[in-house]
Order: C-alpha cells, then structure tokens, then sequence
C-alpha cells in the first residue's frame, strides 16, 4: 500500500536551500550542534475517500438566499428563503431616530403619518435565467428570531410558528425579475462593486393594523407613532425587534431557474418635515445587516442527493447544505516505524473532474479541511483555521485542484489523540466542507488575514477523483519526516 523512498534530503527542502546556497553538502549539520545530525525520510500513502449528505449547515452567512432553481446535475429542486431583521443603530451625536414631532408636516386628521413606506431588496449576484419571472411573498414576523441560538438551514420559521397569523398580518407577493431592464448599461457594470445593485420593491402602503388592533395608514405610519409613543422602544436593535418590528420572512412561492444572493434588504419609510423655516423630504432606512439576525432555509431533494453520495467512482462537494467528501487519512500507516521522528510536512492534492456544462454551477472557491468531530463546533464557535486541526484549501482552476501543502499538524494531532486513550470513532477522518471566507488586508497591503469562515450558502457543486470504486489514479498522501542522530 505504500512506496518508501529513503532520501538524504527531500527535493522539497532542498529547492529551498538551494536558492540560498548552491553546495548542500551542510544542509542539516549547519542546523544543529556537532553532536546532533539530521537526516530527511520521504513515503508516499493512499488515502481514501466518501461522499457524506450534509443534512443541514449553519445558517450564519453574511447573505441570504431567494429562489428556485432546479440542479441539473441531481434534476433536484433546490429552494431558498431567508428571514431579516433591522437594525437600529445607536446614536453616538445624540440626534434622534426621528426629527421632533411638532416638526413632522405629513399629517392626516391630525395625526403624523407616513406618506409612504416600502421593503427593498438588493441583489448582489444571481445564478440561472435572470429574465425568467419570479415571485415572492413578504410575511410579517409574529415573533422575533431570538440572538444566543443557532439555526441550521433546516429552520423553517413558518412551520415553527414564528409568523404573524391572524388576518391583519403583512403578506404581500411580489413578481419580479432579477435583471432591471430599466438599469443603463454602465449602471449595471457597477454592481459588483456594489455600488449599485438589482433591486426589487415592495411597496406597504395599505393600511395596517396591529396585533392590539389599531390601525395606520400604512406600516411606515405604524413605526413612526411607535417611536413618538416611546423612543425607548428604538434605543437599540433589541427594543425595536422586540417591541416593534421583529422582522419579515421573504419567500421564493413562484417561478423556477433563478437563485439569488441577497445582499441587503432594507425598511424604509417617508414623511415631509420642518427644518428653520423649510419643508424637507426626508426618510429614515433601516437595514438587515450582520448586526441582527437573518437565517436562510434551504429546501432541497434529500433523495435525489443520497442518490447522487452513493456513487463510488467518486466523490462530490455540494451546496447549498448538499454533500461533503469524508476523507480517511493512513494515521496508523504514516506513523508506524516513525513514532520517534518529527513529521513535518505532509501534502495531499484532491483533483476535481471536469463538470459538463449542464453541471456548471461552478467549483466552490474556499473549501475547508477539519476532524469530522469538529464538524459543527467549528461554525457554532465562529472559529478561523489554525493550520493545526483546520485548513482552507483554495480552488486552483489551471490545475482544476484543491491542494493542501502541509497538514502534519492535523495527522500528529489525529495520532496524539489515539495514543492518549480518547480517540472517537472518527478519530482519523477529516472531512472537506465549502465555505465563503473574508479577509481583511494588512494598512501596508501586503498580507490578508481570514477574519470569518461561514458555510458556503451559494450553489456550488465540484466533483473529486476518489470513492471506493475510483477508476483513477489513487489520491496520495506525501510526507517528510525528519530524524535527529547523535554523533
């Protein structure tokens, strides 16, 4: 099962000297004492692979997700929905949520309204047929997702209860498409910078009761007499959510072939006013952002995806909440007969097979190496990857791999874990999970950092060489040890 190869140094390692000193003769005698020597030990693994069903991940993404669209690699329906919240920051300048009420001239029997109000969702990237008709249905939250718990993709807040009932309740539907005809063309080439985006509006002007029965002009009259009833209620996005307004669940009711990414979704609302002596226009916004929650569920085929993990000629990544590739890594065998030499550098490349165009959702760009035990914990803890027990492989599209260069760490671990008595079933299988990772970059701009590492939320689907039955040739793991000798 495996190819020994003893070596006075590893070509890898000498490659690097080799840009320092052209004679090599020293290497190792020049870091260490008289008395101590180091040799340098190659050997090459098989490494065995699985697909796994994820059967839900956790819903902490920095976007959300609307749509329907069919995968034309399982003829799955994959649907999405999301809820949001608003956000009501602080005031740190001490101005108000509102300006003074005796200033507020949108007034109707003689009372402050709203002269309009409206939800707006910004889309930042969409897959599929973006001229294909969509519809949505904007539902009025009963009860707010509450902060301090975790909500996997599996999380359906309408079958939970979690939405306003009775008749009075906001649900309004919404057809739309993804691509704004009327955006210019240089107006839509700013998108990906965010700058500007496509957008869909759903206006909440009819009248509105609440859950104790008053009723307002529209939603936007409702929030601006809450916060002039008591502004305590707005002193923060705790009071407003529980007191106000705990959020809408947007959902995909209509249409097929479009998937989405919500960038923003924001609350927004009108009124006239008086400021020294002139009448203004004025708005307040509020927005869903990662200061609040929003979770988004994902509805898929689970069927179809097991059909799909049984094939053993290989190996699948799949999102959303779809498959992982479980990967068995030889502990035992690349320890044996080594139990006293330092492992330092083990390498191990995952080939991704060439996808039809019918299956080009697109390769996952970021995928995640970590122990199977850690497989939630991980996200739950909001953890980054050490390069001890986790590592994050990037897609190499020239080479169509993911490559991990060094994960020695992680089989030492495995081990160390087995030779202390408290190894778990899966002690020696890692497993690769798609995630979106964001960095931030150094103020001199040379190094970026990974700041967070969420679940991949988009589809994305790449299919590995490996299985049990694979046809190819076998995945490998490369390693390097190094032994001290005395003299």
């Amino acid at each position: 099962m495996k190819a020994k190869h003893m070596l006075c140094i590893a070509m890898a390692i000498m490659a690097f000297f080799s840009s320092c000193d052209d004679n090599t003769d020293t290497i190792g005698n020049s870091l260490t004492s008289e008395a101590d020597r180091f040799v340098i030990l190659t050997d090459t693994f098989y490494v065995s692979t699985r697909s796994i069903i994820a059967d839900s991940v956790l819903s902490r993404s920095q976007y959300s997700y609307l749509g329907h669209i069919k995968d034309p690699e399982t003829g799955a329906y994959v649907t999405s929905n999301y809820t949001t919240q608003f956000a009501v920051l602080e005031s740190l300048d001490g101005s108000s949520f509102l300006p003074d009420k005796d200033s507020i001239t949108s007034v109707e029997n003689g009372n402050i309204i709203a002269d309009s109000c409206r939800l707006q969702i910004y889309f930042y990237s969409s897959i599929g047929d973006t001229l294909n008709s969509m519809r949505l249905t904007a539902m009025e939250m009963g009860k707010p997702v509450e902060e301090g718990k975790l909500y996997y993709s599996n999380f359906d807040p309408e079958a939970n209860g979690m939405l306003r009932q009775d008749a009075n309740a906001i649900r309004k539907n919404k057809m739309y498409t993804t691509l704004d005809l009327n955006l210019s063309d240089s107006a839509r080439a700013l998108i990906k910078d965010k700058t500007n985006m496509e957008s869909v509006m759903i206006p909440l002007n009819e009248r509105y009761r609440d859950k104790d029965g008053n009723e307002y002009k529209n939603y936007g009259t409702y929030i601006m007499r809450k916060y002039y009833e008591n502004p305590e209620n707005f002193k923060n996005s705790y009071n407003f959510i529980h007191n106000v307004c705990p959020g809408f669940y947007i959902k995909s009711t209509d249409g097929l072939g479009v998937m989405s990414e919500v960038y923003l979704t924001e609350l927004v609302f009108f009124y006239n006013y008086i400021y020294e002596d002139s009448v203004y226009h004025g708005n307040t916004l509020l927005s869903g952002t990662e200061e609040v929650m929003q979770t988004t569920h994902i509805d898929t085929d689970k069927d179809r995806l097991t059909e799909l993990a049984s094939d053993e000629s290989c190996t699948h990544l799949k999102t959303p909440a779809g498959i992982f590739t479980e990967v068995t890594l030889p502990v035992d065998d690349i320890k044996y007969g080594h139990e006293n030499d330092t492992l330092s550098g083990a390498r191990v490349v995952f080939q991704c097979m060439n996808q039809t165009d019918a299956e080009a959702f697109g390769e996952p760009e970021y995928v995640l190496m970590l122990p199977k035990d850690s497989l939630y914990s991980f996200f739950e803890n909001k953890n980054i990857p050490n390069n001890t027990t986790s590592f994050i492989g990037t897609y190499n599209s020239s080479n169509n791999t993911y490559t991990f260069n060094n994960i020695s760490n992680l089989i030492t671990h495995m081990y160390n874990v087995k030779k202390n008595g408290t190894k778990s079933e899966d002690w020696n299988k890692a497993v690769l999970v798609p995630v979106a990772v964001s960095t931030t970059s150094s103020s001199s701009g040379g190094t970026s950092s990974i700041t967070n590492v969420t679940n991949e939320m988009s589809l994305k689907s790449a299919k590995l060489v490996g299985g049990s039955s694979n046809p190819y040739d076998p995945i490998t793991i490369s390693v390097i040890y190094s032994r001290t000798t005395k003299q």
